[in-house]
């Protein structure tokens, strides 16, 4: 592995700490060490005491962020007729069938979010070897493959996002910018942990939540003391 830069070294100094701190200090602290001169993506990467291997312990759900994230994410959809034009007016960056299809095929990738109506998941689903490991495929489970494309559209655009655990048994999250302010970072945070407690499978034993680090893109992690509401 190859060692941390120099920059990074000093942020990490510059804090002094490393032991568990409350959601308020993590962010004080990880605002106090920043030094990248863009506005950093904050994210919060949580530990679960679960076995991922197993199907039925496998955690997925979404949050919909109080103060979004920090930009407006860019969603397409596979629609047609009037499906096609409540998608338009709902703010859609690009709405298509058979010829959007065609052109993901030839390696376009730019947006967030794909919506699907279920009448067009049969064609869509010929995309599943592209957008399925980038999790951009649309999923009924998570509310993505549905008629009602306005309304998913809007929520998507006001900063819903879909989680789901790694390999490891982690799930790694933004919950926001850099230059937000402390307590709607906070706010986004506990309405993500809110989120993932609910979505707690009935076979996971044992604590749920083990370990939240909170970190900026280019800066270090800070543990986070677990609150008693997410103490499951």
């Amino acid at each position: 592995m190859s060692a941390r830069g120099k920059k990074y070294r000093a942020a990490l100094e510059k804090v002094g700490v490393r032991q568990a701190l409350s959601i308020n200090d993590a962010l004080v602290n990880m605002k106090n060490a920043a030094y990248a001169k863009f506005d950093e993506t904050v994210r919060v990467d949580v530990n679960l005491g679960i076995d991922a291997g197993k199907t039925e312990q496998s955690v997925r759900g979404s949050v919909s962020f109080p103060h979004g994230l920090g930009k407006m994410a860019r969603v397409i959809v596979f629609a047609k007729g009037t499906h096609a034009d409540e998608a338009q007016a709902a703010g859609a960056d690009v709405v298509g069938a058979d010829d959007l299809i065609d052109k993901i095929e030839k390696g376009w990738m730019d947006f967030d979010f794909a919506v699907s109506t279920p009448d067009l998941m049969g064609a869509v689903g010929k995309l599943a070897k592209v957008l399925g490991p980038r999790g951009l495929l649309p999923n009924k489970k998570v509310g993505t493959v549905t008629f009602e494309v306005g309304k998913v559209i809007k929520e998507l655009k006001q900063g819903k996002t879909f989680f789901k655990n790694d390999k490891g048994g982690s799930v790694h999250v933004p919950i926001g910018k850099l230059s937000f302010a402390p307590e709607k970072l906070r706010e986004n945070y506990e309405s993500f942990m809110k989120s993932l407690v609910s979505s707690r499978p009935a076979a996971a034993k044992g604590r749920f939540i083990k370990q939240a680090t909170l970190s900026s893109t280019m800066g270090p992690g800070f543990d986070v003391t677990i609150d008693d509401a997410f103490k499951v």
